[in-house]
């Protein structure tokens, strides 16, 4: 039998030995987690979301807002193999406690130059590509923390509720800061950033260090950057599935700007719209969530299937008539939304080896990320050459194709021998 399939069923056999109630919400660690990690991307999503809109407000450009959400994600690709390294080398808890101080000093600044009124668009420009440097390192840690806080016998569940939660705040973030935009200006959604930032230092202190289960560090040395790339590479099946959330992240991750274009250009109901709009979009994600747990590991094929019902749903969203039907479709595609990006997170998560898995997620969430930059110039290119609606039926067809793609090429690996 190959090494990868008898490392693979010793760890599924190791998992499965545990009785069936054990859960990781019993583990005080865990729980502490899950808040940290939900309200961790409420808050950073609500950053982000208000950087585009100032950018939109202050330069009346899409183009100008797509390229803001390119430089909060490009930087990853630059620095995000490096983080992974970082990652497995360093202990998770205090990188975690490093990012989170940077991020509450970001969310304060900006907070205090957005109410004073002279913030310019460079200004968030640099914002956006000190918070993307920032989570090319912590959102790989959180990834993998998530190991030391329940160990290997509830690793598959912890794994599922991490994703679904941290997506879900991906969802929910942009509506809350839509809504508090809407209320009270962009800074008072940099403001909010910041004090959730200081909440989610709290709850890293009062975790239990001898609760944790301290995975052993990578060794230091030349060539440790590099084996991420060779353990993916030899590892078809798992480089498809991160090559597909890339191509997704490109091709459908474009909320942002396309919501903010339909809510000025199609709809016409201003920043009350885009925020309504982000808020149903957040409904959905929570269906999508809960779907994805009572779905448990979906495998490939479900992965692909997902994903291919993520970029029918933008297309259909995109023909919808009226404001009314086109609402009810976004609740279709943020629930998409979260079906596949949770269970491909999953997925890739629990392929890779513990040892390993930082510098694994910090190519898998880098090529995500970084498609959602490109996705936001591609979007933002599309909408002022050819309107909103072409835009997302083009970004829609693109991300079907690229799952029929990667589909077909899981399938003809899967008739190949398994080797490594």
């Amino acid at each position: 039998m190959p090494a990868r399939r008898t490392r693979s069923l010793q760890s599924e056999q190791a998992v499965s030995s545990q009785p069936r109630w054990y859960h990781p919400l019993r583990q005080h660690n865990y729980r502490l987690f899950l808040a940290m990690q939900l309200a961790g991307s409420l808050g950073v999503w609500m950053q982000r979301l208000a950087q585009d809109w100032l950018v939109l407000r202050l330069t009346g450009s899409p183009a100008a807002m797509g390229a803001a959400v390119a430089l909060q994600f490009l930087p990853m690709l630059v620095v995000g193999p490096l983080a992974g390294l970082v990652v497995d080398i360093f202990p998770k808890r205090r990188i975690m406690m490093v990012c989170q101080s940077i991020i509450v000093l970001l969310g304060l600044g900006l907070a205090a130059w957005a109410a004073g009124g002279t913030i310019t668009v460079w200004v968030v420009y640099a914002s956006c590509v000190a918070l993307g440097i920032i989570a090319a390192v912590d959102q790989p840690t959180r990834q993998v923390f998530v190991n030391e806080v329940v160990g290997d016998a509830a690793l598959r569940p912890a794994i599922g509720l991490n994703n679904a939660l941290s997506q879900l705040g991906a969802m929910a973030g942009p509506a809350l800061g839509g809504v508090l935009i809407a209320q009270a200006g962009p800074a008072a959604a940099f403001a909010a950033n910041a004090l959730i930032g200081l909440v989610i230092l709290g709850l890293i202190a009062a975790v239990r260090l001898h609760e944790l289960h301290p995975s052993a560090p990578a060794a230091r040395g030349p060539g440790q950057v590099l084996a991420g790339f060779r353990y993916v590479r030899e590892r078809p099946r798992l480089l498809l599935l991160i090559l597909l959330a890339g191509l997704l992240g490109a091709f459908g991750m474009n909320g942002p700007v396309v919501l903010a274009a339909f809510a000025q250009q199609v709809w016409h109901n201003g920043v009350g719209g885009f925020g309504l709009f982000n808020t149903v979009s957040a409904v959905g994600a929570l269906a999508g969530a809960l779907l994805a747990a009572r779905l448990g590991n979906m495998g490939r094929k479900g992965i692909v299937t997902a994903a291919g019902l993520f970029g029918l749903s933008q297309l259909v969203a995109a023909l919808m008539p009226n404001v009314v039907l086109f609402i009810g479709m976004l609740a279709v595609v943020g629930m998409m939304t979260l079906l596949f990006l949770t269970s491909a997170a999953t997925a890739v998560q629990l392929e890779a080896g513990p040892a390993i898995r930082g510098r694994v997620m910090a190519l898998y969430l880098p090529l995500l990320l970084g498609g959602h930059a490109c996705g936001g110039l591609l979007a933002g290119w599309l909408t002022e050459q050819f309107g909103v609606r072409t835009g997302l039926v083009a970004t829609g067809a693109l991300g079907m194709l690229s799952a029929a793609v990667v589909g077909l090429l899981l399938w003809w690996h899967g008739r190949r021998p398994n080797r490594v």
